[in-house]
């Protein structure tokens, strides 16, 4: 297939030593860092970049690791462009410092080189258990154990990451990366239990009978949302999530890849416009699919995807036709096609119509791309948490991140709604103190003869 030559693919190397110092050598070191307030966990972007440029690895490493549990996977699939590196002061003449590579180049080297080794602190804050291993789970983990809480992770899957390990592809996250990450935690004291599910038999009721003082709650939006049209439930229609999750399992060979719903000579149409409807697509490249067809019903300048991921994949052959509306899956045993009616657009500051005319697009095979939303095993199994109208936890302010249940916190996807990878670990670290000072409070009670109320 012709386009098998043209994957953007991960780069082993990303910087070399002398790029990384170069690039860094080029920052102002500005008075107010607007990089940093572009950051959702205000990352230390300049003093990490110093430290780089004074060929500091070890120093930058740690610099890091103040804010950051995750900086291997932040420096891959962090939207760079719309946050450090679109704030920084030198993107206004298109040289911005290229933030994210330098992150990545710092966070492989002491991946690879052990440049800085984890402090394991006395386990004697409190015992908490986390339930998820994805971006929100391994950052309340790593933050908790780093001031001295036992962590323990519980994860239905066999390996941990979450998202991070079965949601995101290997082209644009490799994997070992994911391991590399989940390792350093790991060796900050967090013990994790794997293929384990938290709901129907081992309860949140039963973590606190073991003896857990708090539980974190970081399950991310498992469900995929659906389409309510016509023929959506023929053979061949997929979610992308099911979709990117079969191809993780292949590559680890969990499972077999004839069993990956798209093969060679498939003709594919993605629903959606974000960047998980870009990695299906990239990834149904990838699986050498005849064809595949992104369909936008907004403007092609709207699309919710990094403009970054866009490009790369029409650089790979994907075809997006925007302005086109979902109206019906076509077929009879299997689904053959869609079916949709073409948006005008009437100008810009106005609001698109929706016509009568239609067109057929062929496909045997459809992948919907639309979101996704929680699921509710784990808040069906436990009195006391509340959700919203959509299924999103609530939680309180004050400690923040505690649900309407005393001791249950969650944060992350779970409760906001689908976000970047940084800004569920942004509201996890909040999350983190929060839990820290309820169970400081909750300790400094029972040393006086009380108990905490609701």
């Amino acid at each position: 297939m012709e386009n098998l030559g043209r994957f953007i693919e991960y780069d082993p190397t990303g910087f070399t030593l002398r790029e990384a110092i170069i690039e860094a050598k080029r920052c102002l070191n500005c008075n107010k860092p607007l990089c940093r307030t572009g950051c959702p966990i205000e990352n230390e972007i300049p003093d990490f970049i110093q430290a780089m440029a004074n060929g500091n690895l070890g120093l930058a490493s740690t610099i890091i690791a103040h804010r950051s549990n995750l900086p291997a996977v932040c420096g891959r699939v962090c939207p760079h462009e719309k946050q450090c590196e679109g704030a920084c002061i030198l993107n206004k003449r298109g040289k911005g410092i290229k933030i994210g590579k330098i992150e990545r180049f710092i966070a492989d080297m002491d991946g690879e080189l052990s440049l800085t080794a984890a402090i394991i602190k006395k386990k004697e804050a409190g015992k908490i258990a986390v339930i998820g291993s994805g971006p929100a789970g391994l950052t309340v983990a790593g933050d908790l154990a780093k001031i001295g809480f036992s962590v323990t992770v519980f994860d239905a899957q066999q390996e941990a990451g979450g998202v991070l390990m079965y949601g995101i592809p290997e082209f644009r996250l490799p994997k070992q990366v994911v391991r590399r990450e989940v390792k350093k935690i790991a060796n900050l004291g967090v013990e994790f239990k794997l293929n384990t599910m938290i709901g129907p038999s081992l309860t949140i009721d039963k973590l606190f009978a073991d003896g857990f003082d708090a539980v974190f709650i970081g399950t991310g939006n498992a469900l995929a949302k659906s389409l309510p049209l016509p023929g959506i439930k023929l053979p061949g229609v997929m979610q992308a999530t099911y979709f990117l999750q079969m191809v993780s399992l292949a590559n680890q060979g969990s499972i077999s890849s004839i069993e990956v719903p798209i093969h060679s000579g498939d003709n594919v149409v993605v629903i959606g416009a974000g960047n998980t409807a870009i990695d299906a697509a990239r990834t149904a490249v990838r699986r050498e699919a005849a064809s595949v067809t992104i369909i936008n019903r907004n403007r092609a300048e709207e699309m919710a995807a990094l403009p970054s991921e866009v490009s790369a994949a029409c650089d790979e052959g994907v075809h997006i036709i925007s302005l086109r509306s979902p109206m019906e899956l076509i077929g009879e045993y299997f689904v053959t096609g869609l079916r949709c009616n073409i948006v005008h657009d009437p100008g810009k500051d106005k609001n698109l119509i929706i016509t009568e005319k239609s067109t057929i697009i062929p496909a045997n095979k459809v992948i919907i791309a639309i979101g996704q939303r929680p699921a509710s095993r784990i808040i069906g199994s436990t009195k006391g948490i509340e959700v919203d109208k959509a299924g999103y936890v609530k939680t309180r302010p004050n400690p923040y991140g505690m649900t309407m249940r005393s001791g249950v916190f969650s944060g992350g996807d779970v409760v906001n709604g689908p976000a970047t990878v940084v800004k569920a670990m942004k509201d996890a670290k909040m999350v983190a103190k929060g839990i820290a000072e309820y169970v400081e409070a909750k300790k400094l009670m029972e040393k006086c003869g009380l108990k905490m109320i609701d």
